[in-house]
């Protein structure tokens, strides 16, 4: 990677990965392939990030999937440190979660697994066996309602 706080970010990433993997008691037969997979998984999320957030952007999901929550991605990064960004992040959160309440289980699957767990659409379309192409229109729908149902929070975070 070319910048190498953003590869110490990724490593540490991964070791936290590994961490949770072991805390959850989630059995991991090949150690090191799930270790690559994991890192080389972060690295593409890294690339695919924006490289300027955009607090303005407004435009539809693409329908690859790789852009789909560059919003709800964006909020969460300005909402990492200072008392007032906690606040504001657990606000957010609790509407988060009950925004992802109200989708229909598919569709609030797919978005925890890809968006708040990392999982790859492949290796979700492995397990769920679902092709992948179902899988990016059942985020597509899921971004959709979030987006919609969490416009006035970011609303009032433009406007502070």
């Amino acid at each position: 990677m070319p910048d190498p706080d953003a590869a110490e970010d990724v490593l540490q990433d991964v070791f936290y990965e590994l961490t949770e993997a072991y805390r959850l008691t989630k059995p991991i037969e090949r150690v090191a392939s799930w270790l690559f997979t994991i890192a080389r998984n972060k690295i593409n999320d890294w690339y695919r990030r924006p490289k300027t957030l955009s607090l303005n952007q407004t435009s539809p999901a693409k329908t690859d999937g790789t852009d789909d929550s560059q919003l709800l991605t964006d909020w969460l990064v300005l909402a990492a440190s200072g008392p007032e960004e906690a606040l504001w992040r657990d606000t957010f959160l609790d509407a988060l979660a009950e925004a992802l309440a109200e989708l229909p289980a598919d569709q609030r699957e797919i978005f925890v697994r890809h968006e708040l767990e990392g999982q790859s659409f492949k290796t979700i379309a492995a397990d769920l066996n679902v092709p992948v192409n179902t899988l990016l229109s059942r985020k597509h729908y899921a971004v959709l309602h979030l987006r919609g149902r969490l416009r006035d929070i970011y609303e009032e975070l433009l406007n502070d």
